[in-house]
């Protein structure tokens, strides 16, 4: 691989950066070299939405626009691909503000204002990727990673709808695809600054060739945990190798055989892929992070982070979803479950990555959910997640996996409830007397979270929820919309 800047499409031109650290990020180069200060400097940690902005990238022949943090977000990501800031959205408009800023303005949805470029451009990607006016519960969705704190909430969702009543103001979006199509003729980026290198292979082969050439290099995807060891801790995490330039580890595929997703399709991908294989995955894929987080982070990232409240980890345990891990040109096959051995150490050997996460199909009846709890519904650390997979025979159970994060320094089955389970009838007393095994089957934490009672209490409590959600009991939601 050849040295060279990073480039990136910005304001109608290429850019290119040279000579500014692997690790700067996009809201540090805007506001500190290109004075964009309409981007705004929050948490420093993807919570507040303050420094939302707008990629595009070449997707299936269209430009697809997705909001991000640009507080944790690489200089050297966007290398490829197209940026928008709140700065640019006026001019797209026939003169004045675009639609959303007028909408915004005009439903007086803005107070001190320094949340508001945040919110324009997450309600930009949703706008911008909508022919029509997104359903309400859309529009709510995009803003969870989106914080106001004098505004309220209302007027800002009002503003979408308003702003998708008046005549379009879109991107240029042949200008745009034929920049991406002139950054991709580009060769792989490998950029050096500092002492440190980012390289950026564009196929697996390249990839494994430069994982067993740099072991001690870190694999990054997202970005959005790493990036806080800099933001937040100051650490230098050396040399980078980025897997967002490997199109084979963003392929998706279902079919008969199951479900295998790359190790670096974005959350955003991986759980629409997740909720089609089963409905199961909804509430979870709703309520996991927030949509820039999900944009930008990556499946692969939260398995191979080893984080013991990785919430997608339970899910995938609990319906026996097994990692193919390469080296070099060998592959291998491991069960998740496996993958973790304490906390945050896993089974990766020296030069060995994650390349996909298979799901095997789905048996026949079987009834799958996947909980979080936390103390807000949106962009919340768990304090506990739990997943079951269940099939019954004759009102017995059949075949149970039951997985929890939360519970333990590693996201972990529940043999022992498992085994309680198995072959009883489905019913109360058998919930029950399960749910006693689980209270002596994990050794909780107490945390700023939750304590270790609490945690054992809610881990029993999903168990009856999966119990009533099998009989058809009303949900608190259908009972609020009964009143």
């Amino acid at each position: 691989m050849n040295e060279r800047p990073i480039h990136f499409y910005f304001r109608g031109a290429i850019q290119q950066v040279d000579g500014i650290e692997t690790t700067h990020t996009v809201l540090r180069y805007l506001r500190e070299h290109l004075h964009a200060t309409g981007t705004k400097e929050g948490c420093g940690e993807g919570d507040c939405g303050a420094c939302t902005v707008v990629v595009g990238e070449r997707v299936d022949g269209r430009l697809q626009l997705r909001a991000i943090n640009a507080c944790i977000h690489f200089l050297p990501m966007l290398d490829g691909k197209a940026l928008f800031t709140v700065e640019d959205l006026a001019p797209l408009a026939s003169g004045g503000l675009h639609p959303l800023q007028q909408a915004l303005v005009d439903r007086h949805a803005s107070q001190c204002g320094f949340c508001t470029p945040g919110f324009a451009m997450s309600l930009f990607a949703l706008y911008a990727s909508h022919a029509g006016t997104p359903p309400r519960a859309a529009v709510i969705d995009a803003i969870a990673g989106n914080l106001c704190r004098c505004t309220g909430y209302r007027p800002i969702v009002d503003a979408l709808p308003a702003a998708c009543a008046q005549p379009r103001a879109d991107i240029d979006r042949p200008a745009v695809l034929a920049a991406l199509d002139a950054l991709a003729a580009l060769p792989a980026l490998d950029y050096r600054a500092g002492g440190r290198r980012f390289v950026a292979p564009r196929s697996i082969e390249a990839l494994a060739a430069a994982r067993l050439a740099a072991p001690e290099a870190r694999l990054v995807a997202g970005a959005t945990d790493l990036a806080l060891t800099v933001t937040k801790q100051l650490r230098d995490p050396g040399d980078l190798i980025w897997l967002g330039a490997v199109p084979e580890l963003k392929a998706i595929a279902g079919g008969a055989r199951g479900l295998s997703i790359g190790a670096a399709a974005s959350l955003t991908d991986a759980f629409a892929a997740l909720v089609d294989f089963d409905p199961g995955w909804a509430e979870l894929a709703r309520r996991f992070a927030a949509p820039p987080v999900r944009n930008a982070g990556t499946l692969g990232g939260n398995i191979a982070n080893g984080s013991p409240i990785g919430d997608a980890m339970p899910g995938l345990i609990a319906l026996g979803a097994r990692l193919v891990l390469r080296r070099g040109t060998q592959r291998r096959s491991l069960p998740l479950e496996d993958f973790y051995l304490a906390y945050q150490r896993t089974a990766l050997a020296a030069g060995e990555f994650v390349e996909a996460v298979e799901l095997p199909p789905a048996p026949a009846g079987r009834l799958f959910r996947c909980w979080k709890i936390a103390k807000r519904p949106d962009q919340d650390i768990s304090a506990l997640c739990g997943a079951f997979s269940l099939t019954l025979v004759d009102g017995h159970v059949n075949d149970v996996r039951i997985a929890f994060g939360g519970m333990a320094a590693t996201p972990r089955r529940a043999p022992a409830t498992e085994a309680a389970l198995r072959g009883r009838p489905w019913n109360a007393a058998s919930i029950d007397a399960a749910g006693a095994v689980l209270a002596g089957e994990f050794t909780p934490l107490d945390d700023l979270r939750a304590s270790a009672a609490y945690r054992r209490q809610a881990a029993a409590g999903l168990l009856r929820r999966l119990w009533l959600d099998s009989r058809g009991a009303p949900r608190l939601t259908d009972l609020e919309a009964l009143e």
